[in-house]
């Protein structure tokens, strides 16, 4: 079993007291069965984050930063026939426009429904049409979207953007200038629309914009029978909902944690990969020996040491 936890580590200021405060038994205890072994990643600035960087690795995936095929790996699981073309996610959202910046929101906060999302994503359709791109609808917060120029345009994961200012992640390359008149476009044809009149009227924030993101044509990947991807801190810490990260963090330790802990005292082979904002570290259970009972006899690193360093 290879557990891995997205999100488990935050550079926030205002995270960082939820992080130190939290008590993790199993995880503590794993730690000190466990030995670092891969470490990925660079900094937060990387246009996919160290999590799809882990994964994508367990798939098998090589690809340069921001151009991991994210997009048509979903399309498929949406039902949509991707082909070889080169695929993209087009996510609706709402752009805050601040006094500095402009910014976008977690795309689950817009509690988009389907019947809205399907007149919106018809209503953007024609400029995608006409200018030769496909287009498929997948759920209310998942259209795609394929173009030849989308073979090889790094663009910035969703969870890269959420919070932060967009400046830092549009992009210099000559494509993205196709993406981001067509944002224009769409956006001035997003604020006539009746489906946004009406969320306006019921106090729901407009869809008036999308982000392009997870480009590529599909790779094929190998079977991950033993990965378990558990991504239940991913929206409490994209929505910086610190109280709700640190419960989840508690359910993690108290159930996969402690599952994976159990399987490492049976003597099966497991992994653990803990990925934050710079770093994915991936753990390996140690070679047994006088080291190895060392560390288990002091308990090994204390997790919140382990977390703030990803």
């Amino acid at each position: 079993m290879h557990l891995l936890i997205p999100c488990a580590g935050t550079l926030s200021e205002a995270g960082l007291p939820a992080l130190r405060g939290l008590a993790l038994p199993h995880l503590q205890r794993l730690l000190a069965r466990m030995a670092p072994a891969e470490r990925l990643g660079s900094d937060e600035y990387t246009l996919s984050t160290p999590a799809e960087l882990a994964e994508a690795q367990a798939l098998g995936w090589q690809a340069p930063d921001g151009c991991l095929p994210w997009a048509a790996r979903a399309a498929v699981a949406d039902g949509v026939a991707v082909g070889d073309a080169a695929w993209g996610l087009l996510t609706p959202v709402h752009w805050h426009v601040g006094a500095e910046h402009v910014s976008v929101g977690h795309p689950d906060g817009l509690y988009l429904k389907a019947i809205e999302s399907q007149a919106l994503f018809e209503a953007v359709r024609p400029l995608f049409d006409g200018e030769g791109w496909q287009l498929a609808w997948g759920g209310p917060t998942r259209w795609y979207a394929a173009h030849d120029s989308l073979a090889g345009l790094p663009t910035a994961s969703l969870d890269r953007v959420i919070g932060r200012n967009l400046d830092l992640w549009m992009g210099e390359h000559p494509q993205a200038r196709q993406i981001r008149r067509l944002q224009n476009e769409v956006q001035m044809l997003l604020y006539r629309q009746p489906e946004n009149d009406h969320r306006a009227e019921v106090g729901a924030l407009p869809i008036n914009s999308f982000w392009l993101s997870g480009c590529g044509r599909l790779q094929p990947a190998r079977p991950t029978p033993a990965l378990v991807v558990d991504a239940r801190l991913r929206n409490p810490l994209l929505n910086e909902n610190w109280g709700d990260w640190a419960e989840a963090w508690r359910a993690l330790d108290a159930g996969p944690l402690r599952e994976l802990l159990e399987r490492h005292d049976a003597g099966e082979a497991v992994a653990l990969t803990l990925c934050g904002e710079r770093f994915a570290q991936r753990f390996e259970a140690r070679a047994q020996g006088w080291l190895g009972r060392l560390a288990r006899r002091f308990g090994g690193p204390a997790p919140a040491a382990v977390l703030e360093a990803l």
